[in-house]
């Protein structure tokens, strides 16, 4: 390690910047964020740097530099000068012991600016040296996407309980442990429902802790969309990696199931037609057991968790039980089916509304409203309707629906192995078992489908 990270008390420092052009504006407005007293020293800056000055009330010494400036600074920030007459100001900088930055001249700094991530007041900030400052901001962009948005607030709160935990737990490494295991659990998660309901899981750990109870766990339901990883949301994606156990569902990808911690429980719990892995009360019962256990519970779902998910049932067993849990949406799969074979699901000159229905058959019956389905200007989108995709083109036709009204099959949306298959109402299903269409396959019915090949097309990079 040839350069070491120090955090400054910026609020105190005086920043001297010599030159006036887009490089000097960029590291003013950095340095004016973290609050130096800041002086520009340029004769002639640009209108960026201009209306900078002039809207943060920075110093501008309009007669440019000159060296008794340096006496007055704690460090020195040289952009946009030649190199011959920055190599002058730097050691002259040097000289006086001032740490100084020569931007895009590495062998002239004695300090570089990092790449920050900020949370304050945790700040991370990633450093190259002066090496790849592009590279330095690519690993800002990973670790922004780890870090919770929340995390200023968890700094807060933790200054709040540092004294009452102190109390309580003595041992500096006890309090390690303490805090480790609340931050590796659900504190993260619990501070973006309100301060209240974090303050009170680090009041019950503290009492937990005293009466040597173990702590719970807690319960997330995680939507993971149809199957494309890079669909996965942020949070989604944290909590899968963080997870103790992953009870999972058969349309959970296999790319997504990549993503778990390889150290974690995997319970399958899919169901197929006619096949329950569990019956749906035995994993209700199984998430509560788990999460006494003290574990972090990830039920991941394909799709999302609340449209025919089952995610509501499972949420009302959790509340019964006084178990703790969160609802992480997904992108469901009519929306990534559609838009993947670019058929928009609601369309001016077609379709102003759009309607999820459950195509499962039960009993070998399929009792819906067709009246209201079978109305124009109207996208519907059948989930596990495949099997009873006779019973629906028939049933729409003999309701008012025209028999050329476009359908769409899509199969696996979003994973490499997506297929479409494009038919109207009167021909669907014998286009289905010439193409032997299988499960799991979503249903589209309505005049967007015809869209699908302009804007299938046109949208494939």
């Amino acid at each position: 390690m040839e350069t070491f990270p120090l955090f400054l008390r910026s609020q105190q420092a005086r920043a001297l910047i010599v030159g006036g052009g887009s490089q000097a504006t960029a590291k003013a407005r950095l340095l004016n964020q973290a609050k130096f007293t800041i002086t520009i020293a340029a004769q002639a800056p640009c209108d960026e740097l201009c209306q900078l000055i002039e809207e943060a009330g920075l110093n501008h010494q309009s007669q440019g530099y000159f060296p008794e400036l340096l006496k007055q600074h704690d460090l020195v920030v040289i952009a946009d000068i030649a190199t011959d007459e920055a190599a002058q100001i730097a050691e002259q900088a040097r000289a006086l012991n001032l740490p100084t930055n020569v931007v895009d001249q590495p062998s002239l700094c004695s300090f570089f600016f990092s790449a920050v991530v900020d949370r304050s007041p945790i700040t991370v900030a990633i450093g190259s040296q002066g090496n790849s400052p592009i590279l330095a901001h690519y690993v800002r962009r990973r670790i922004e996407t780890c870090l919770p948005g929340s995390l200023d607030r968890l700094a807060e709160l933790m200054a709040r309980h540092r004294d009452p935990v102190k109390q309580i737990v003595p041992s500096a490494a006890e309090r390690l442990q303490f805090w480790e295991a609340l931050l590796d659990a659900d504190l993260p998660e619990q501070i973006r429902a309100g301060d209240t309901q974090a303050d009170q899981l680090v009041k019950q750990a503290l009492e937990d802790y005293a009466a040597k109870k173990p702590t719970s766990g807690t319960v997330y339901l995680v939507g993971s969309g149809p199957g494309d990883p890079d669909l996965l949301t942020v949070k989604a994606l944290r909590i899968i990696q963080q997870a103790d156990v992953v009870v999972y569902d058969r349309l959970v990808s296999d790319e997504i199931m990549k993503l778990t911690r390889r150290d974690a429980e995997m319970i399958n719990v899919g169901k197929t037609m006619g096949n329950h892995t569990l019956p749906q009360e035995q994993i209700n019962q199984l998430l509560v057991k788990l999460s006494r256990q003290g574990k972090r519970v990830v039920r991941l779902k394909g799709g999302d968790p609340f449209i025919f998910g089952r995610g509501g049932e499972e949420v009302e067993e959790l509340l019964q039980e006084g178990v703790r849990f969160q609802v992480i949406p997904g992108i469901t799969a009519a929306s990534g089916s559609s838009t993947y074979c670019g058929i928009p699901l609601t369309h001016r000159d077609h379709a102003q509304s759009v309607t999820f229905v459950t195509g499962h058959l039960k009993t070998d019956q399929l009792n819906l409203e067709w009246n209201g389905l079978a109305q124009p200007h109207q996208t519907l989108v059948f989930y596990m309707g495949l099997t009873a995709l006779p019973i629906i083109a028939k049933q729409l036709q003999a309701h008012g629906m025209p028999s050329d009204t476009p359908v769409a099959l899509v199969y696996k949306a979003t994973r490499p192995e997506q297929r479409l298959l494009v038919g109207q109402l009167d021909n669907i299903a014998q286009l289905k078992d010439e193409h032997q269409f299988k499960s799991p396959s979503l249903i589209i019915v309505g005049s967007v489908v015809s869209l699908a090949d302009k804007i299938g097309s046109a949208s494939q990079i």
